[in-house]
Protein backbone atom coordinates (compact mmCIF):
# COMPACT_ATOMS: atom_id res chain seq x y z
CA UNK A 1 0.00 0.00 0.00
CA UNK A 2 1.25 3.74 -0.91
CA UNK A 3 2.26 5.60 2.04
CA UNK A 4 1.39 9.00 2.34
CA UNK A 5 1.64 10.12 6.19
CA UNK A 6 5.07 9.62 7.84
CA UNK A 7 3.97 10.14 10.98
CA UNK A 8 0.79 8.35 11.91
CA UNK A 9 -0.91 6.21 14.80
CA UNK A 10 -3.66 4.11 15.60
CA UNK A 11 -5.29 3.51 18.70
CA UNK A 12 -7.40 -0.11 19.91
CA UNK A 13 -9.42 1.11 22.45
CA UNK A 14 -11.13 -0.53 25.68
CA UNK A 15 -12.98 0.12 28.30
CA UNK A 16 -9.65 -0.21 30.77
CA UNK A 17 -6.85 0.25 28.15
CA UNK A 18 -5.72 1.62 24.89
CA UNK A 19 -2.94 0.39 22.35
CA UNK A 20 -1.18 2.85 20.70
CA UNK A 21 0.58 1.76 17.60
CA UNK A 22 2.88 4.46 16.24
CA UNK A 23 4.61 4.14 12.26
CA UNK A 24 7.26 6.23 11.38
CA UNK A 25 9.64 6.49 8.17
CA UNK A 26 10.79 7.89 4.92
CA UNK A 27 7.13 7.14 2.66
CA UNK A 28 9.63 4.99 0.48
CA UNK A 29 10.41 2.76 2.57
CA UNK A 30 8.93 0.03 5.77
CA UNK A 31 7.85 2.61 8.28
CA UNK A 32 9.44 1.63 11.92
CA UNK A 33 7.01 1.10 14.54
CA UNK A 34 6.50 1.71 18.16
CA UNK A 35 3.48 0.30 20.72
CA UNK A 36 2.54 1.00 23.96
CA UNK A 37 -0.31 0.31 26.26
CA UNK A 38 -1.54 2.88 28.46
CA UNK A 39 -4.98 3.25 31.27
CA UNK A 40 -8.25 4.77 29.85
CA UNK A 41 -8.30 6.87 33.30
CA UNK A 42 -7.45 10.52 32.67
CA UNK A 43 -4.23 10.15 34.05
CA UNK A 44 -3.36 7.46 31.80
CA UNK A 45 -4.61 9.31 28.57
CA UNK A 46 -2.73 12.45 29.29
CA UNK A 47 0.44 10.22 29.91
CA UNK A 48 -0.88 8.69 25.82
CA UNK A 49 -1.02 12.03 24.67
CA UNK A 50 2.44 13.26 25.75
CA UNK A 51 3.84 10.20 24.29
CA UNK A 52 2.08 10.84 20.58
CA UNK A 53 3.51 14.60 20.86
CA UNK A 54 7.11 13.11 21.91
CA UNK A 55 6.99 10.81 18.15
CA UNK A 56 5.80 14.18 16.70
CA UNK A 57 2.68 12.00 15.35
CA UNK A 58 0.32 14.48 12.98
CA UNK A 59 -2.79 11.96 12.30
CA UNK A 60 -4.37 9.31 14.69
CA UNK A 61 -7.18 6.86 14.40
CA UNK A 62 -8.89 4.78 15.84
CA UNK A 63 -12.27 2.66 15.96
CA UNK A 64 -15.67 4.05 17.31
CA UNK A 65 -15.75 1.23 19.78
CA UNK A 66 -19.65 1.78 21.71
CA UNK A 67 -18.45 4.81 24.02
CA UNK A 68 -14.51 3.91 24.89
CA UNK A 69 -13.43 6.36 22.13
CA UNK A 70 -15.02 9.66 23.39
CA UNK A 71 -12.55 9.61 26.71
CA UNK A 72 -9.77 9.36 24.04
CA UNK A 73 -11.40 11.63 21.95
CA UNK A 74 -11.81 14.64 24.41
CA UNK A 75 -8.32 14.19 25.86
CA UNK A 76 -6.26 13.96 22.07
CA UNK A 77 -8.69 16.87 20.28
CA UNK A 78 -7.27 19.91 19.14
CA UNK A 79 -3.69 18.58 19.33
CA UNK A 80 -4.32 16.04 16.75
CA UNK A 81 -5.72 15.70 13.35
CA UNK A 82 -8.37 13.04 14.66
CA UNK A 83 -10.03 10.32 12.56
CA UNK A 84 -12.71 8.31 13.76
CA UNK A 85 -13.15 5.35 11.84
CA UNK A 86 -16.50 2.79 11.46
CA UNK A 87 -15.29 -0.71 12.67
CA UNK A 88 -17.21 -2.51 10.26
CA UNK A 89 -14.86 -0.71 7.42
CA UNK A 90 -10.99 -1.16 8.94
CA UNK A 91 -12.34 -5.37 10.29
CA UNK A 92 -8.69 -7.04 9.99
CA UNK A 93 -7.97 -10.04 8.50
CA UNK A 94 -9.45 -13.24 10.33
CA UNK A 95 -7.55 -15.50 12.29
CA UNK A 96 -5.24 -11.85 13.19
CA UNK A 97 -6.58 -10.65 16.28
CA UNK A 98 -4.95 -9.45 19.19
CA UNK A 99 -5.00 -5.90 20.24
CA UNK A 100 -1.30 -4.83 18.85
CA UNK A 101 -2.20 -6.54 15.67
CA UNK A 102 -5.24 -4.21 15.98
CA UNK A 103 -3.44 -0.99 16.46
CA UNK A 104 -1.01 -1.80 14.18
CA UNK A 105 -3.50 -2.18 11.20
CA UNK A 106 -5.70 0.69 11.76
CA UNK A 107 -2.28 2.80 11.85
CA UNK A 108 -1.12 1.13 8.88
CA UNK A 109 -4.41 1.83 6.83
CA UNK A 110 -3.95 4.87 8.59
CA UNK A 111 -0.74 5.59 6.94
CA UNK A 112 -1.66 4.80 3.27
CA UNK A 113 -4.98 7.03 3.59
CA UNK A 114 -7.34 4.39 3.65
CA UNK A 115 -9.66 5.39 6.49
CA UNK A 116 -13.02 7.22 5.70
CA UNK A 117 -13.31 9.51 8.87
CA UNK A 118 -16.51 9.20 10.42
CA UNK A 119 -18.89 12.27 11.34
CA UNK A 120 -18.09 13.87 15.03
CA UNK A 121 -19.73 17.80 15.33
CA UNK A 122 -18.17 20.24 17.35
CA UNK A 123 -18.42 20.13 21.24
CA UNK A 124 -21.71 22.49 21.46
CA UNK A 125 -23.73 20.20 18.38
CA UNK A 126 -22.77 17.10 20.64
CA UNK A 127 -24.30 18.69 24.08
CA UNK A 128 -27.17 19.68 21.84
CA UNK A 129 -27.36 16.17 20.12
CA UNK A 130 -27.33 14.95 24.01
CA UNK A 131 -30.15 16.86 25.08
CA UNK A 132 -32.67 16.50 22.35
CA UNK A 133 -31.88 12.33 22.72
CA UNK A 134 -32.77 12.68 26.23
CA UNK A 135 -35.66 14.73 25.73
CA UNK A 136 -37.06 12.10 23.00
CA UNK A 137 -36.68 9.91 26.12
CA UNK A 138 -38.31 11.87 28.61
CA UNK A 139 -41.28 12.15 26.48
CA UNK A 140 -41.47 8.37 25.59
CA UNK A 141 -41.40 8.19 29.32
CA UNK A 142 -43.91 10.65 29.92
CA UNK A 143 -46.21 9.07 27.68
CA UNK A 144 -45.49 5.55 29.53
CA UNK A 145 -46.82 6.94 32.67
CA UNK A 146 -49.61 8.48 30.99
CA UNK A 147 -50.76 5.36 29.31
CA UNK A 148 -50.41 3.50 33.25
CA UNK A 149 -52.98 6.21 34.81
CA UNK A 150 -55.49 5.46 31.83
CA UNK A 151 -55.44 1.47 32.83
CA UNK A 152 -55.54 2.19 36.40
CA UNK A 153 -58.78 4.31 35.72
CA UNK A 154 -60.28 1.78 33.78
CA UNK A 155 -58.86 -1.22 35.96
CA UNK A 156 -61.28 0.80 39.24
CA UNK A 157 -64.28 1.61 36.94
CA UNK A 158 -63.62 5.67 36.42
CA UNK A 159 -64.96 6.49 33.54
CA UNK A 160 -63.06 10.15 33.29
CA UNK A 161 -61.55 9.78 29.81
CA UNK A 162 -65.22 9.33 28.49
CA UNK A 163 -66.30 12.66 28.82
CA UNK A 164 -62.55 14.12 29.25
CA UNK A 165 -60.28 14.58 26.33
CA UNK A 166 -57.06 15.15 27.96
CA UNK A 167 -57.16 14.10 31.27
CA UNK A 168 -53.93 15.92 32.08
CA UNK A 169 -55.01 19.15 31.57
CA UNK A 170 -56.09 21.89 34.52
CA UNK A 171 -59.35 19.88 34.59
CA UNK A 172 -58.62 16.81 34.53
CA UNK A 173 -55.17 17.12 37.08
CA UNK A 174 -57.45 18.51 39.75
CA UNK A 175 -60.03 15.49 39.57
CA UNK A 176 -57.59 13.15 40.05
CA UNK A 177 -55.71 14.79 42.69
CA UNK A 178 -59.22 14.20 44.34
CA UNK A 179 -59.13 10.61 43.50
CA UNK A 180 -55.90 10.00 44.68
CA UNK A 181 -56.72 12.15 48.28
CA UNK A 182 -60.12 9.75 48.40
CA UNK A 183 -61.91 12.88 48.52
CA UNK A 184 -66.26 12.38 47.79
CA UNK A 185 -66.74 14.96 45.69
CA UNK A 186 -70.20 16.60 45.00
CA UNK A 187 -71.93 18.71 41.82
CA UNK A 188 -70.42 21.83 43.55
CA UNK A 189 -66.99 21.06 44.41
CA UNK A 190 -67.04 19.02 40.83
CA UNK A 191 -67.63 22.53 39.31
CA UNK A 192 -65.11 24.31 40.87
CA UNK A 193 -62.29 22.09 39.92
CA UNK A 194 -63.29 21.80 36.37
CA UNK A 195 -62.89 24.61 33.53
CA UNK A 196 -64.40 25.76 30.52
CA UNK A 197 -66.93 23.53 28.69
CA UNK A 198 -66.66 20.97 31.09
CA UNK A 199 -68.88 22.99 33.72
CA UNK A 200 -71.75 21.66 31.83
CA UNK A 201 -70.84 18.32 31.68
CA UNK A 202 -70.88 17.77 35.84
CA UNK A 203 -74.16 15.85 36.03
CA UNK A 204 -71.75 12.95 33.73
CA UNK A 205 -68.60 13.84 35.43
CA UNK A 206 -69.88 12.51 39.35
CA UNK A 207 -71.38 9.67 37.32
CA UNK A 208 -67.84 8.38 36.09
CA UNK A 209 -66.23 9.06 39.19
CA UNK A 210 -68.33 6.69 40.46
CA UNK A 211 -66.28 3.40 40.02
CA UNK A 212 -64.62 0.99 42.38
CA UNK A 213 -61.49 3.01 43.38
CA UNK A 214 -59.54 1.17 46.32
CA UNK A 215 -56.22 1.96 48.28
CA UNK A 216 -54.30 0.06 45.87
CA UNK A 217 -55.79 2.19 43.10
CA UNK A 218 -54.85 5.68 44.76
CA UNK A 219 -51.65 4.46 45.74
CA UNK A 220 -50.65 3.47 41.90
CA UNK A 221 -52.11 6.78 40.78
CA UNK A 222 -50.39 9.05 43.35
CA UNK A 223 -46.54 7.27 42.32
CA UNK A 224 -47.44 7.53 38.34
CA UNK A 225 -48.87 11.55 38.74
CA UNK A 226 -45.76 12.27 40.98
CA UNK A 227 -43.35 10.40 38.25
CA UNK A 228 -45.11 12.19 35.83
CA UNK A 229 -44.55 15.66 37.46
CA UNK A 230 -40.72 14.80 37.69
CA UNK A 231 -40.70 14.07 34.17
CA UNK A 232 -42.17 17.28 33.04
CA UNK A 233 -39.97 18.97 35.43
CA UNK A 234 -37.19 17.25 33.96
CA UNK A 235 -38.36 18.48 30.45
CA UNK A 236 -38.43 21.82 31.33
CA UNK A 237 -34.86 22.27 32.43
CA UNK A 238 -34.01 19.88 29.00
CA UNK A 239 -35.96 22.60 27.09
CA UNK A 240 -34.23 25.65 28.38
CA UNK A 241 -30.58 23.97 28.08
CA UNK A 242 -31.85 23.13 24.57
CA UNK A 243 -32.85 26.60 23.80
CA UNK A 244 -29.70 28.32 25.33
CA UNK A 245 -27.75 26.18 22.61
CA UNK A 246 -29.90 26.94 19.68
CA UNK A 247 -29.13 30.96 20.32
CA UNK A 248 -25.94 30.79 17.69
CA UNK A 249 -28.25 28.86 15.23
CA UNK A 250 -31.02 31.04 15.44
CA UNK A 251 -30.39 31.69 11.46
CA UNK A 252 -30.36 28.06 10.87
CA UNK A 253 -33.34 27.53 12.44
CA UNK A 254 -35.38 29.81 10.56
CA UNK A 255 -34.39 28.39 7.30
CA UNK A 256 -35.42 24.79 8.50
CA UNK A 257 -38.87 25.79 9.68
CA UNK A 258 -39.65 26.89 6.15
CA UNK A 259 -40.10 23.04 5.20
CA UNK A 260 -43.32 22.05 5.15
CA UNK A 261 -43.51 19.18 8.35
CA UNK A 262 -40.34 20.76 10.19
CA UNK A 263 -41.29 22.70 13.64
CA UNK A 264 -38.71 23.80 16.05
CA UNK A 265 -38.37 20.56 17.58
CA UNK A 266 -37.78 18.45 14.59
CA UNK A 267 -35.26 21.41 12.92
CA UNK A 268 -33.29 21.19 16.85
CA UNK A 269 -33.00 17.35 16.80
CA UNK A 270 -31.92 18.16 12.69
CA UNK A 271 -29.03 20.57 14.05
CA UNK A 272 -28.14 18.09 16.73
CA UNK A 273 -27.57 15.38 14.37
CA UNK A 274 -26.29 16.90 10.99
CA UNK A 275 -24.61 19.41 12.64
CA UNK A 276 -24.21 23.35 10.94
CA UNK A 277 -21.58 22.86 8.58
CA UNK A 278 -22.13 20.77 5.27
CA UNK A 279 -18.72 20.75 4.45
CA UNK A 280 -18.39 17.63 6.68
CA UNK A 281 -19.83 15.90 4.15
CA UNK A 282 -19.38 15.03 0.87
CA UNK A 283 -22.51 16.33 -0.99
CA UNK A 284 -26.30 15.50 -0.20
CA UNK A 285 -26.24 11.64 -1.56
CA UNK A 286 -23.44 11.17 1.28
CA UNK A 287 -25.13 12.91 3.53
CA UNK A 288 -28.69 10.74 2.56
CA UNK A 289 -26.10 7.47 2.57
CA UNK A 290 -25.15 8.47 6.26
CA UNK A 291 -28.30 8.78 7.79
CA UNK A 292 -29.34 5.36 5.96
CA UNK A 293 -31.74 6.72 3.79
CA UNK A 294 -30.60 5.83 0.62
CA UNK A 295 -31.88 2.76 -0.94
CA UNK A 296 -29.35 -0.47 -0.81
CA UNK A 297 -27.49 -1.33 -3.88
CA UNK A 298 -26.75 -4.94 -3.61
CA UNK A 299 -26.24 -7.06 -7.25
CA UNK A 300 -24.32 -9.92 -7.94
CA UNK A 301 -24.57 -11.71 -11.22
CA UNK A 302 -26.41 -9.13 -12.82
CA UNK A 303 -29.37 -9.69 -10.32
CA UNK A 304 -30.20 -7.53 -7.86
CA UNK A 305 -30.98 -8.95 -4.40
CA UNK A 306 -32.52 -6.88 -1.42
CA UNK A 307 -32.48 -2.65 -1.71
CA UNK A 308 -32.64 -2.02 2.08
CA UNK A 309 -31.52 1.06 2.83
CA UNK A 310 -29.25 0.87 6.02
CA UNK A 311 -28.93 1.33 9.78
CA UNK A 312 -27.52 5.08 9.69
CA UNK A 313 -28.44 7.18 12.01
CA UNK A 314 -31.31 6.26 14.01
CA UNK A 315 -32.40 9.68 15.64
CA UNK A 316 -32.09 11.52 12.45
CA UNK A 317 -34.44 9.17 10.57
CA UNK A 318 -37.01 8.52 13.16
CA UNK A 319 -37.44 12.54 13.12
CA UNK A 320 -36.93 12.46 9.16
CA UNK A 321 -39.71 10.29 8.70
CA UNK A 322 -42.09 12.12 11.32
CA UNK A 323 -41.30 15.16 8.91
CA UNK A 324 -42.32 13.72 6.04
CA UNK A 325 -45.65 11.93 7.10
CA UNK A 326 -46.35 15.51 8.26
CA UNK A 327 -45.43 16.80 4.68
CA UNK A 328 -47.44 14.48 3.27
CA UNK A 329 -50.55 15.97 4.70
CA UNK A 330 -49.84 19.45 4.10
CA UNK A 331 -51.63 21.10 1.34
CA UNK A 332 -50.94 22.24 -2.53
CA UNK A 333 -47.19 21.34 -1.71
CA UNK A 334 -44.42 19.84 -3.70
CA UNK A 335 -43.35 17.12 -0.67
CA UNK A 336 -47.21 16.03 -0.44
CA UNK A 337 -47.32 15.58 -4.28
CA UNK A 338 -43.88 13.91 -4.18
CA UNK A 339 -45.25 11.46 -1.29
CA UNK A 340 -48.66 10.54 -2.51
CA UNK A 341 -46.92 9.82 -6.16
CA UNK A 342 -44.35 7.44 -4.92
CA UNK A 343 -47.06 5.63 -2.15
CA UNK A 344 -49.19 5.14 -5.90
CA UNK A 345 -46.51 2.86 -7.02
CA UNK A 346 -44.09 1.71 -4.10
CA UNK A 347 -46.75 1.87 -0.91
CA UNK A 348 -46.96 4.08 2.32
CA UNK A 349 -43.50 3.08 4.50
CA UNK A 350 -41.38 3.56 1.00
CA UNK A 351 -43.34 6.56 0.02
CA UNK A 352 -42.17 7.79 3.84
CA UNK A 353 -38.41 6.60 3.80
CA UNK A 354 -38.16 8.48 -0.15
CA UNK A 355 -40.29 11.64 1.29
CA UNK A 356 -37.54 11.82 4.17
CA UNK A 357 -34.72 11.18 1.52
CA UNK A 358 -35.69 14.33 -0.05
CA UNK A 359 -36.18 16.41 3.03
CA UNK A 360 -33.08 15.59 4.07
CA UNK A 361 -31.38 16.51 0.61
CA UNK A 362 -33.06 19.97 0.61
CA UNK A 363 -31.72 20.81 4.06
CA UNK A 364 -27.92 19.79 3.09
CA UNK A 365 -28.45 22.67 0.06
CA UNK A 366 -30.32 25.11 2.32
CA UNK A 367 -27.52 24.83 4.93
CA UNK A 368 -25.08 24.72 2.38
CA UNK A 369 -26.20 27.62 0.31
CA UNK A 370 -27.75 29.34 3.67
CA UNK A 371 -31.17 29.88 1.28
CA UNK A 372 -34.78 29.21 2.36
CA UNK A 373 -37.25 26.65 1.05
CA UNK A 374 -39.09 27.82 -1.87
CA UNK A 375 -42.39 26.25 -2.39
CA UNK A 376 -42.98 25.12 -6.57
CA UNK A 377 -46.34 23.78 -5.78
CA UNK A 378 -48.26 20.64 -5.78
CA UNK A 379 -47.86 20.13 -9.96
CA UNK A 380 -44.31 21.07 -9.80
CA UNK A 381 -43.51 18.38 -12.67
CA UNK A 382 -46.17 20.17 -15.10
CA UNK A 383 -46.09 23.38 -14.16
CA UNK A 384 -44.29 24.67 -16.74
CA UNK A 385 -45.68 23.98 -20.53
CA UNK A 386 -45.38 20.74 -21.20
CA UNK A 387 -43.50 19.68 -24.51
CA UNK A 388 -44.97 17.62 -27.16
CA UNK A 389 -43.04 14.24 -26.09
CA UNK A 390 -44.18 14.72 -22.61
CA UNK A 391 -47.81 14.09 -24.26
CA UNK A 392 -46.72 11.41 -26.98
CA UNK A 393 -45.66 9.45 -23.56
CA UNK A 394 -48.31 10.14 -21.65
CA UNK A 395 -50.83 8.79 -24.16
CA UNK A 396 -48.19 5.78 -25.41
CA UNK A 397 -48.26 4.61 -21.63
CA UNK A 398 -52.31 4.36 -22.10
CA UNK A 399 -51.70 1.80 -24.69
CA UNK A 400 -52.06 4.19 -27.67
CA UNK A 401 -50.58 4.76 -30.66
CA UNK A 402 -49.80 8.46 -31.63
CA UNK A 403 -49.04 10.30 -34.95
CA UNK A 404 -48.26 13.87 -34.55
CA UNK A 405 -48.70 15.84 -37.76
CA UNK A 406 -47.96 19.73 -38.19
CA UNK A 407 -51.78 21.88 -37.88
CA UNK A 408 -49.98 24.34 -40.63
CA UNK A 409 -49.85 21.35 -42.72
CA UNK A 410 -53.15 20.55 -42.80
Amino acid sequence: MEAILERCAGLDVHQETVVACVLYGELERKPKQEIRTFSTTTKGLLALNDWLNEWECTHIAMESTGVYWKPVWNILEGAFTLILANARRIKNVPGRKTDVADAFWIAQLLRSGLISPSFVPPVDIRNLRDLTRYRRKLLGHATAEKNRVHKILQDANVKLTTYISDIFGVSGRALLESIINGEVLDADEVREKVKTSLKRKVPELLEALDGRMNKHHRMMLGMHIDHLSYIERQLEKVESEIDQLLKPYLSSMELLITIPGIQKDAAAVILAEIGNDMTCFGGDPQLAAWAGLSPGNNESAGKKKSSRIAKGNKSLKAVLCQAAWAASKSKGTRLASFFYRIQKRRGQRKATIATAHLILRIIYRMLKDRVAYREIGWDYLTSSTPSVEYWIKKIEAQGFNVKVESAEAS
